[in-house]
């Protein structure tokens, strides 16, 4: 094993810190909104954030959701990242590594095409890099506290728009 340097720290020193996402849209396209709450156990400490565009999808609110919740960490972190999107939660563990090495690209039938919401996906990739990341599903809408919130987070930010 080797021995950790500045740009590699060591992953069993890394702070751990929960990261519940939602995204939210009014029609599909239409409004949406994203939201996170962070939960560093250790401290207690809660941070919550959210945004909105008039005109989205609700894959976008959801992966907006996700990218934001990790670029709002300061350091390195093991992170639980928690959320109803199977989209988000399948684009990292099975799909965003194949359309890498396809050069963001992804089979249709017998030819190539683009994968949707490339620039989006790139940027959750970059998010990513520096934290050890483990997907949770929750199912939505069906009480869990943290995904609650960030839904009355993510719609409330879309109400601007209506």
């Amino acid at each position: 094993m080797a021995s950790p340097t500045s740009e590699q720290p060591d992953q069993t020193e890394l702070p751990f810190v929960r990261l519940f996402t939602d995204g939210a849209c009014s029609g599909n396209p239409g409004p949406g909104g994203w939201a996170y709450i962070l939960k560093h156990p250790q401290s207690g400490k809660v941070t919550e954030a959210s945004g909105g565009q008039p005109e989205t999808t609700n894959n976008q609110m959801e992966l907006m959701a996700a990218i934001c919740g990790l670029e709002a960490l300061k350091r390195p972190c093991k992170v639980e990242l928690v959320s109803d999107s199977k989209y988000v939660g399948q684009g990292i563990e099975q799909w965003m590594p194949n359309w890498k090495k396809n050069n963001w690209r992804r089979r249709k039938g017998k030819s190539w095409t683009s994968v949707k919401n490339e620039e989006l996906w790139r940027r959750l990739d970059a998010a990513l890099v520096p934290h050890q990341v483990n997907i949770v599903w929750v199912a939505g809408h069906q009480g869990h506290e943290e995904n609650e919130r960030c839904d009355e987070l993510a719609v409330a930010a879309y109400q601007q728009y209506l």
